[in-house]
């Protein structure tokens, strides 16, 4: 292809639109440019600017989030955020959105998710040792559920497995607002020295910019286009964007990234993700404030005739650019010939601040750095308040089943049913440092060597940001606190995905307004600040959108695994007490969904600062050996949360019912800021509550095969188990 047949494309309307660029857009483009872009320089427009890789809509409101703390290392910017967890290591963590290809091609297009976050990490020079999910399908009864499902999981066993990285926690919700568009959310954490972090910043000017990993294919190309715009009826057309995994080469090439990073010889490096080469080469040049020349003939590609366009907007997975220091070419060779990959120097830096790609020594393409990476349209789109609800009066209900029938049902309903089924197939053991498993609040691992752990967990309840983005993006952020706290973990910081659908739309932009407002408010409160992020946006179909799903991952430190605790109840003469104000919010609740069968009323309000009184309580009370189970009072309420309990332990519970007020706004309201604990010493349990100013009082305790109220009312452990174990194992008997 020569210079001539790059400009001969004709750059039409119609291709212009097909690259997702508006009218006003390309107007930029042109002025960025001074001339009209030959095909090469259009694509690499249509990625950058594209929703998923420049987030034009959302900018505004991420500026808004708190990134900063005293154990931050690094915020918002680079692959992955980075805390310092003491001892001279730091923790490296994202979280990452793959909906819609995984809504195209379930299994590639998780198991690719679950490939790029982890690469964000080891990108930085981190050894993951954990990985997490969160996870939102379809009714059960919509026909691509099972099937989506069953793609997924594999997709996300079948990666993570290979690596050897344990899979330690996450969250799956079935809603019919996510029939035609799920979401797949993957978060990883990893373990490295804080004086042996790597950046993406290019520098040196000479310096080779060198290509590791696999060779590149066309699959993903449009990758980052198609996951900027709605879906329609022909979204299984849009198969051939969806990328292609290999989770062994994945593993040969982290190994052989730490081993590099081993030696002296890196100045910057990047994965390659969304958008591909050209997002990795144009970050990297733009945060170093450097001019790049590519020669694009040089990438090592395993298809005949690809094109300079192809080459630069393919997402083909396993992949790295770095820029070394001069005249370690070979030494780094040498390193990569080793784990069997591929290693080519295809460019170098340069003072221009632009650009170039070459092709067989002629220009395919001349660009300026910093107007192109920095300079994307940054929107300010109006959005609507969304209008507030009435708390939900416990009076309306009908009254018409028995407490324990209602727990019946929930424990075997879709909301609340066991996901073992989901996590038994991933490896959560290997690598032999997981403390605590999936199935409680949060999943723990060991840092190797050390009495220390990292807590991590995945949070969001989409139908309360659905009522209001607000308070539900305050109660994500919360619960992700409430859920380390209850491990005995310090929380130290966070990391978002935003799914909403059509930004566009005042009423869905003013959802993720909201939400970011919540988060906000949260994370100053609690100390907790936000380090690490993806934004995912028009997650619609045939305009149709999504429940608002601000996912939340939170990451903290247990200082000594000594002391810990689990949501299992460990004996059967423990006092059963709850901490934190019960207020009977049945607003958006699972009994008002599942029971009275409305979606309606205003979610439970979160206050702050009770959270944080309630948190800090509960991890003294870990540290100083007075309760080693506790549990977060969250979906289903009050008695759900001490069935979890009892079924984690496998021993039975009788609760007291308070003397005044609805039964069921107690039993089953969903008021935050609550944990259950359990105890032998209730006393000095009350005590430390009164003296912290945190609600408290003794409402059961622990013995026997049965769940009981007032000594009546059971259900044996036995029953319950089968009902809550059997409804995924029946689910999915069928999924093909």
């Amino acid at each position: 292809m020569s210079t001539n047949e790059f400009n001969s494309t004709p750059i039409t309307p119609e291709l212009v639109k097909e690259h997702g660029l508006n009218e006003e857009e390309y107007k930029l483009v042109l002025d960025i440019m001074g001339r009209e872009p030959n095909i090469n320089e259009l694509g690499i427009f249509s990625v950058m600017w594209s929703e998923h890789c420049s987030y034009k809509s959302s900018k505004k409101w991420l500026k808004t989030l708190p990134t900063k703390a005293d154990w931050v290392i690094q915020g918002p910017g680079e692959n992955a955020g980075v805390i310092d967890i003491g001892d001279g290591q730091a923790a490296i963590f994202k979280m990452e959105s793959h909906n819609h290809p995984s809504f195209i091609e379930p299994y590639q297009g998780a198991a690719t998710g679950v490939g790029g976050i982890m690469r964000d990490v080891f990108t930085m020079g981190a050894r993951p040792i954990a990985n997490l999910n969160a996870l939102r399908f379809g009714e059960p009864e919509h026909p691509k559920t099972r099937h989506l499902l069953s793609g997924v999981v594999e997709g996300i066993g079948g990666y993570g497995n290979c690596m050897g990285v344990p899979t330690i926690g996450g969250e799956t919700n079935f809603h019919a607002s996510y029939n035609g568009n799920i979401l797949v959310n993957a978060m990883t954490v990893g373990l490295a020295d804080v004086d042996n972090i790597f950046y993406s910043a290019a520098a040196g000017i000479g310096n080779p910019v060198v290509y590791v990993g696999s060779k590149t294919g066309r699959d993903g190309i449009h990758g980052a286009t198609m996951a900027s715009a709605e879906f329609d009826d022909d979204s299984d057309e849009k198969r051939p964007t969806v990328q292609v995994g290999d989770p062994f080469t994945e593993k040969l090439l982290l190994e052989a990234c730490l081993e590099l990073m081993a030696t002296d010889m890196i100045v910057a490096i990047q994965d390659m993700g969304a958008a591909g080469l050209t997002s990795s080469s144009f970050e990297m040049a733009s945060k170093g404030g450097v001019g790049v020349e590519l020669w694009l003939d040089k990438v090592p590609m395993r298809e005949e005739g690809m094109t300079p366009y192809e080459l630069m907007l393919s997402e083909s997975q396993e992949r790295m650019l770095m820029v070394l220091k001069p005249g370690c070419e070979d030494a780094a060779k040498a390193i990569f010939d080793k784990w069997e990959l591929d290693f080519a120097v295809i460019g170098k830096l340069t003072d221009t601040k632009r650009m170039t790609l070459m092709w067989h020594g002629e220009v395919a393409g001349d660009l300026p750095i910093d107007p192109l990476a920095e300079a994307s349209p940054e929107y300010d789109r109006p959005w609507e308040e969304t209008p507030k609800q009435d708390r939900i009066d416990p009076a309306s209900l009908s009254g018409k089943i028995s407490h324990v029938d209602a727990l019946k049902t929930l424990m075997a309903s879709s909301d609340l049913a066991s996901r073992r089924w989901i996590w038994e197939q991933y490896d959560h053991l290997v690598m032999g440092n997981t403390i605590v498993r999936p199935g409680g609040d949060a999943g723990v691992v060991r840092v190797s060597g050390t009495n220390k752990g990292i807590a991590a967990t995945t949070d969001c309840t989409p139908r309360y940001v659905m009522a209001d983005p607000v308070e539900g993006g305050k109660q994500a952020v919360a619960e992700a606190y409430r859920n380390l706290c209850a491990t005995g973990a310090k929380p130290l910081a966070i990391t978002d995905n935003m799914n909403f659908g059509n930004p566009e739309r005042p009423r869905i932009m003013g959802q993720f307004v909201g939400a970011c407002q919540g988060i906000a408010q949260a994370c100053i409160t609690l100390d907790f600040p936000v380090v690490s992020g993806n934004v995912s946006l028009y997650n619609e179909t045939n305009g149709v959108g999504i429940m608002p799903t601000p996912a939340i991952g939170g990451v903290g430190v247990i200082s000594d695994l000594g002391h810990h605790a689990t949501i299992a109840i460990k004996r059967d003469d423990s006092a059963l007490i709850m901490l934190g104000a019960a207020t009977g919010e049945l607003g958006q609740s699972l009994y008002l969904k599942t029971i009275e069968g409305r979606e309606e009323g205003a979610p439970p309000p979160v206050d702050l600062d009770a959270e944080k009184r309630a948190g800090t309580l509960v991890r003294e009370l870990i540290e100083l050996g007075l309760i080693r189970t506790c549990h977060d009072i969250a979906d289903g309420g009050l008695l759900v949360a001490v069935s979890e309990m009892c079924l984690a332990g496998n021993i039975g519970a009788d609760l007291h019912l308070p003397e005044s007020g609805s039964e069921v706004a107690w039993l089953f309201g969903e008021d935050q800021g609550r944990y259950v604990i359990a105890t032998r010493d209730p006393d000095k349990v009350l005590n430390a509550a009164n003296s912290s100013n945190v609600a408290a009082a003794i409402i059961g305790q622990a013995g026997g095969d049965a769940i009981s109220i007032d000594g009546k009312n059971k259900i044996g452990l036995a029953e319950l188990r089968d009902l809550n174990e059997g409804w995924m194992q029946s689910f999915m008997a069928d999924a093909t």
